[in-house]
C-alpha cells in the first residue's frame, strides 16, 4: 500500500513539474499544497510508527518484568529447597555420628566394667589364696611378712 501511495505522490509530483513547465505560477501554487500535504502525511506516518513502537516496547517491557519476577520466584524456591535439604543432611549426619559415638562409648563402658569385674575377681582369688597359704603355713607367712616389711623400710630410707 505504501508503494502505491509513493507512486501517486510521484505522479502528482511529476504532474506538478509538468505544470511548472507549462505554467510557472500555477505550478508553484499547486506544488506548495502538494508538498505540505506530503509533509503532513509523513509526520502522521512517523507519529503512528513511533506510537506503535512505544506500545510494542511497553508490552515487551511488561513481559520482561513478568519473566524476571517468575525467575526470581523460581530461584527463591530453589534456594529454599536447597537450604532445607542441606539442613536435613546435616541433621542426619549429626544423628549418625552421635549414634556411632554413643555406641562406641557404650562398648567402652561395657569393656571397662568387664575389666574391673575381672580385676576384682583376680584380687579376691589372690587374697583367698594368700589366706589359705597363711592357714596352711603360719610361720612361713610371718617370715614373708617380715621380709616384705624390711624391704619397704629400706626403700623408704633411700628416698
Amino acid at each position: 500500500m505504501e508503494h502505491s501511495g509513493v507512486r501517486s505522490e510521484n505522479q502528482s509530483f511529476a504532474g506538478s513539474v509538468g505544470q511548472f513547465k507549462d505554467n510557472p505560477r500555477g505550478a508553484a501554487a499547486g506544488s506548495g499544497s502538494s508538498i505540505s500535504d506530503s509533509v503532513t502525511r509523513g509526520k502522521e506516518a512517523i507519529g503512528t510508527a513511533a506510537n506503535d513502537a512505544m506500545n510494542a516496547a511497553g508490552s515487551d517491557l511488561q513481559s520482561l518484568r513478568a519473566d524476571l519476577n517468575s525467575l526470581k520466584d523460581t530461584v527463591a524456591k530453589f534456594v529454599s529447597q536447597a537450604g532445607g535439604e542441606a539442613a536435613k543432611s546435616a541433621r542426619e549426619v549429626t544423628s549418625n555420628v552421635a549414634g556411632q559415638v554413643s555406641d562406641v562409648a557404650n562398648d567402652l563402658a561395657d569393656k571397662g566394667a568387664k575389666m574391673a569385674s575381672a580385676a576384682s575377681d583376680h584380687a579376691k582369688s589372690f587374697g583367698t589364696e594368700l589366706e589359705s597359704m597363711a592357714r596352711r603355713n603360719p610361720i612361713g607367712a610371718l617370715a614373708g611378712a617380715v621380709v616384705i616389711g624390711v624391704l619397704i623400710g629400706l626403700m623408704g630410707r633411700r628416698s
